[in-house]
């Protein structure tokens, strides 16, 4: 999952994209990278699509990625063509709640997303789309697949000063995917797949099988 995240669309993969900025929608991922030939492409793709959805926000100058913080400044992000250490960064969204933007990443066949707080400049890279819950002080990432997962849910607690792990849930071998969105503050609704079929399930925040991180 985390590897085709932003792919599975156009291949006809049933994933959700949601934040508070400008997300774009199934309909428009699946438009917009149906000719994609990798994540890498389709991630530069959606790119070319918020640019100009959110014009203030960040521009591109060949492969320089250059993101406003605020008040003022600026930070880059340079892909690397590097054959063994290659990176690409690709303009994905925007969470007006926590001020902060959200970079797809790729290197070689993995992906990932880094979230850059625009007033500190500090950026945290995470396993999948972080979403953002109604109180805008907690994200949730759900990093669940056959292979090369940490098959871990994880909430995460946004401060000025960073993102931190709170609490960790793994589904273990029931779930091979799963999708995480927030039904309220205290809760966690999934969509998930396993060797069983599909389903869904939710999750409070006080549920005693949550890993609580130090």
């Amino acid at each position: 999952m985390r590897t085709l995240r932003a792919f599975a669309v156009a291949a006809g993969c049933a994933f959700t994209v949601l934040a508070l900025g400008a997300p774009v929608s199934n309909t428009e991922l699946s438009e917009v990278c149906a000719q994609a030939e990798d994540p890498a492409h389709c991630g530069r793709l959606v790119e070319a699509v918020q640019l100009k959805r959110l014009p203030n926000l960040a521009r591109r100058e060949g492969n320089v990625l250059s993101v406003s913080l605020y008040p003022s400044g600026s930070t880059n992000f340079t892909d690397s063509d590097d054959v063994v250490n290659g990176r690409s960064y690709s303009l994905w969204d925007y969470l007006d709640g926590i001020n902060a933007v959200v970079i797809y990443t790729t290197a070689g066949d993995n992906t990932t997303f880094t979230l850059l707080q625009r007033t500190t400049n500090r950026r945290i890279e995470l396993p999948t789309e972080p979403q953002l819950a109604p109180d805008r002080q907690h994200l949730v990432t759900a990093d669940i697949c056959e292979a090369r997962c940490t098959n871990e849910v994880v909430v995460w607690g946004v401060t000025r000063e960073g993102i931190r792990k709170e609490l960790v849930w793994s589904p273990g071998a029931a779930w091979t995917d799963a999708v995480a969105k927030w039904k309220d503050t205290a809760t966690l609704s999934f969509e998930y797949a396993g060797p069983d079929g599909t389903g869904t399930a939710e999750r409070k925040l006080d549920d005693p099988g949550w890993k609580r991180v130090p």
